[in-house]
């Protein structure tokens, strides 16, 4: 049928894979509701489609962001697969309204969320089916990357040195490395300042209570000089390839980690005395926004 055909068409064109069987994309597309003899649903389809979906999507997070701990791989893949992220993708992609429902849902206004994300699985094994693995994974990538990245933006706990590694990844095609520069204090209350380094330069300077922490901080630095386009030293910052947008801000709509109690006192503007503890002295300079990274337990170590 022409009207058939047409829909199709446009159906295809929004998914970006033209089908050499069309008929995988009407399965996909058909509901359990309406399925018949000559129709049947995409219920075999979405099956397949759930598992490539997680393959490709763990596949992405686990070689995107190896310092990220199984736990939060899969908070991030729980929240990328749900079904009001498929369902929402669906309708952004316009596909609900190639899906075929019997006349029961038809009446209705909008189609069942949980519906569409199902819609949106069977499209993503008739896509492999069709062309292989390589355009289903194409579909998946380019379809929920920008909400792989929103629940980056808004974790609660910040992973800055994987953020860190993503973002130089992306641009320059290498990896930071972090160099500690110097270390203060007795063995019991040590502090280290190590540096984030991108292509032979230092970006970010931080002092820790350890490594770890520091490391972190410094990463945290160096992003944000990285994304102004100027390291602390003052020089510009090398330029992303053509054509690549400079990613959002590291920091924006991103709460406290309120567990970070261990970290440093204000990161680059406040170094411990060469006596090795931080005193009073140390903070006579500083404002109230340099002491962000100071704990309540830190100040308490400085009043006695």
């Amino acid at each position: 049928m022409p009207e058939e055909s047409e829909s199709l068409s446009r159906c295809e064109a929004k998914l970006g894979h033209a089908f050499r069987d069309p008929g995988l994309l009407v399965k996909a597309l058909t509901h359990s509701s309406s399925k018949t003899a000559e129709s049947p649903s995409n219920e075999r389809l979405e099956f397949l489609g759930d598992s490539i979906l997680g393959m490709v999507v763990s596949e992405f997070l686990y070689s995107s962001f190896p310092d990220y701990t199984e736990g939060q791989l899969t908070r991030i893949k729980s929240v990328v697969v749900s079904s009001r992220t498929l369902g929402k993708e669906t309708e952004r992609l316009g596909l609900d309204e190639h899906v075929t429902v019997g006349k029961g849902i038809a009446v209705k206004k909008s189609l069942p969320r949980s519906l569409l994300a199902n819609v949106f699985e069977a499209v993503i094994a008739a896509i492999y089916l069709d062309g292989g693995i390589d355009p289903a994974r194409r579909f998946v990538l380019e379809s929920l990357r920008p909400e792989i990245e929103k629940v980056l933006q808004n974790q609660h706990h910040k992973n800055y040195k994987s953020l860190l590694q993503h973002y130089v990844q992306k641009q320059f095609n290498e990896v930071p490395v972090y160099r500690v520069m110097d270390e203060q204090g007795p063995d019991h209350f040590k502090y280290f300042q190590v540096a984030a380094i991108v292509r032979g330069d230092e970006w970010g300077v931080a002092w820790g209570r350890n490594k770890k922490d520091a490391e972190q901080l410094a990463a945290r630095d160096a992003l944000r000089a990285l994304r102004a386009g100027v390291r602390p030293g003052g020089a510009a910052a090398p330029g992303p390839p053509s054509g690549d947008a400079v990613p959002p801000d590291p920091d924006a709509d991103v709460e406290a980690d309120a567990d970070e109690a261990s970290v440093v006192v204000a990161s680059r503007s406040v170094e411990p005395s060469r006596g090795g503890d931080v005193g009073i002295g140390d903070l006579r300079d500083v404002g109230v926004g340099d002491l962000r990274d100071v704990s309540v337990r830190d100040l308490r170590d400085i009043e006695k």
